[in-house]
Order: structure tokens, then C-alpha cells, then sequence
């Protein structure tokens, strides 16, 4: 996903969480940043409807319950809102290694861009008379890691370097060296990509981050290009990598009252004397098991075997990249 397209989501998330009303799609495009657009104009407006349709599918997709209603009888458009009751978290106590962990994911946070966007949204919110409730957005949940790749590609995509690195196929044994130019980094589906210029091939092309082998080198001088104007970086994944076929099953055990958006996206849920147990489908299992880090002690994992031990190694690699940081820390 772009900075862009993911300041606009983290505003839209945080004013429909921040309003006790629902809010029409012309009061939202009035109220968050990356909205803006001249409603008299017919085929900038149809814009909008395009993205804010998409945004709405992907807060969806990711287990965000967006709700759609009216304020009174007397309102002919319907509105939005996300109840806080319905995506808040409960407290949360944690021992000194899960607080660890959490620090973790909020230097990821920081790094993504994502807490200046929540702060500037709140201030553009309320400067346009939004009713803003700043303990509303207390229940969005962080993931733990990201793929090594996003930080200097989404570097590179903004200051418009060149970059070249070694990419794998599942049909190939070996990986090929890729050079591209890269337009901006998109999740699509739960998955990392980075779309641009094929400098070999001389055409657009997107890559899965998780399939980039070793680092990431920037091989060109800032501003080499410009991407094309007004470029859709999601239709270009969602044309390239196809529908998504989620045939297998995971089954977690999930502690009573936690891991709320595991249990809206599990298609069966039975209660348990030690938790409760989740059926989850899933196309990508590396994908899966680094989703599962992110909810800590409060899921574990009973099958297949091989996602428990890619969490186990997972969780390895996280200690040892926290065990680095701390002895860097104490250089310092």
C-alpha cells in the first residue's frame, strides 16, 4: 500500500471511529485528507466514488467493521460510521518481553508513516468540525513485522531511485536480478508489492516483497524519473497476481475474549475449557503465520504443523532483531 493510500485509510478509520453519527460519502470526502474533489465535475467525482468504493472493500477485507445506516428517517443518503464497542480491544496487561514486543511494532508504526498520519488526521478532523473522540481509536491493532524489503523500496519510490534486487519465483530454483524503478509500494490482499519499471523487460511490472532475496541496492541518482500521472498501482496488482484461492485451513486456539479479527474472518468458531478453536482459510502460509505473530500469547497455533514452526522462526528472527537493536542502543 502507498504512504498515500495508507494516511487516507488511517484517516477515513480514524474519523469513522471518531463520530458517533454516520457520516454521508460527501461529508467524508469534505473531512479526510486524499478525498478532495470537485463533486460538479462528473468524471472527477466517479474518481472518488472508485477510491472511496476500494477503500471500503479494503477496511472490510481486513476485518474493520464498517457499518452503513442513517442518522434519521429524514436522510435520503446513507453514511458510515465504525462503532467503537465492535472494534475496541479489551485491556491488555503484558509481562516485560510481550511489552518488548510491542515497541517493536510500534517503531513499525513510526517508520510507516502511519502516527504522523493519525495526528495530522485528528488535527484536519477537527478543524473541519468533526466530533472527535481521541480514546475511539485506542483499539487499532499494529502488525509486528513487515517485510525487509518495504523500507528501502518505499525510500527509493520516493525519491525516485533506481534499485535493483534479486527476486524468486515458486517455479524457479534460483532467484534473477530484477532492475526497477519503482512507482510505490501497495498491499494488495494482505500481501506487499512494489510496482514500477522493468528497466530489462521495458515494461511495468510488480514484485511480492516477501519474494526479494538479500537487500535492497539503489543504484540511482534521486529524481531519475517520474512515474507515469495519475498511475493505479492497485489495478496493476489486482490484474497481475488474480483472484486469491484461500483452500487451506488453519486451526488456532484463541484465549477467551481475544484476537477479535481472527474471529471475524474464521469460518468456523467452537468454544473450548482452554479457548476457542478458529478455522481460518488461507492461500499463502509464510503470509499467515507472520499475521499470527502479531496476536502474541493470545493465539496459538494446533494445525498444520508447518505454520506453527514458520511462526517459531518467525519469533526467532524478532528476538534476535530486538537483542541487535538493544546492544546497538547500548553503543550508542
Amino acid at each position: 500500500m502507498s504512504r498515500t493510500r495508507t494516511e487516507r485509510l488511517v484517516n477515513l478509520v480514524i474519523c469513522l471511529l471518531s463520530t458517533r453519527r454516520f457520516l454521508t460519502a460527501a461529508q467524508i470526502a469534505a473531512t479526510v485528507p486524499g478525498y478532495e474533489h470537485d463533486p460538479d465535475d462528473a468524471r472527477d467525482h466517479e474518481a472518488f466514488q472508485r477510491k472511496f468504493e476500494r477503500d471500503k472493500a479494503e477496511l472490510r477485507e481486513l476485518g474493520v467493521p464498517l457499518e452503513t445506516g442513517t442518522a434519521s428517517v429524514f436522510d435520503a443518503e446513507p453514511g458510515y460510521r465504525i462503532a467503537p464497542r465492535e472494534y475496541a480491544l479489551p485491556d491488555i496487561p503484558l509481562e516485560p518481553d510481550e511489552a518488548a514486543a510491542v515497541g517493536i511494532a510500534a517503531r513499525l508504526w513510526q517508520h510507516a508513516g502511519l502516527a504522523a498520519a493519525a495526528s495530522s488526521g485528528l488535527a484536519k478532523l477537527r478543524a473541519a468540525g468533526v466530533d472527535v473522540d481521541p480514546q475511539a481509536t485506542l483499539g487499532l491493532e499494529p502488525m509486528v513485522t513487515v517485510d525487509p524489503a518495504f523500507a528501502p523500496l518505499t525510500a527509493a519510490a520516493r525519491d525516485r531511485r533506481e534499485v535493483g534486487f534479486d527476486y524468486r519465483v515458486p517455479d524457479r530454483d534460483a532467484p534473477t536480478r530484477r532492475r526497477l524503478q519503482p512507482w510505490g509500494v501497495v498491499c494488495w490482499r494482505g500481501r506487499w508489492y512494489v510496482v514500477g519499471h522493468d528497466l530489462d523487460r521495458e515494461a511495468t511490472r510488480c514484485f511480492r516483497l516477501s519474494r526479494v532475496v538479500g537487500p535492497v541496492r539503489v543504484t540511482g541518482d534521486p529524481g531519475a524519473y517520474e512515474p507515469p500521472a495519475g498511475v493505479d498501482l492497485i489495478s496493476h496488482v489486482a490484474r497481475w497476481s488474480g483472484p486469491v484461492e484461500r483452500t487451506g485451513r488453519a486451526v488456532v486456539l484463541a484465549a477467551p475474549g481475544r484476537a477479535a479479527g481472527l474471529r471475524r474472518w474464521a469460518v468456523e468458531v467452537s468454544a473450548g475449557p482452554d479457548g476457542d478453536r478458529l478455522v481460518l482459510p488461507y492461500a499463502d502460509l509464510d503470509w499467515l503465520a507472520g499475521h499470527l505473530v502479531g496476536y502474541g500469547p493470545d493465539v496459538r497455533v494446533l494445525d498444520p504443523p508447518e505454520l506453527r514452526e514458520a511462526i517459531i522462526q518467525r519469533l526467532k528472527e524478532i528476538a534476535v532483531r530486538h537483542d541487535d537493536l538493544a546492544t546497538a542502543g547500548g553503543h550508542r
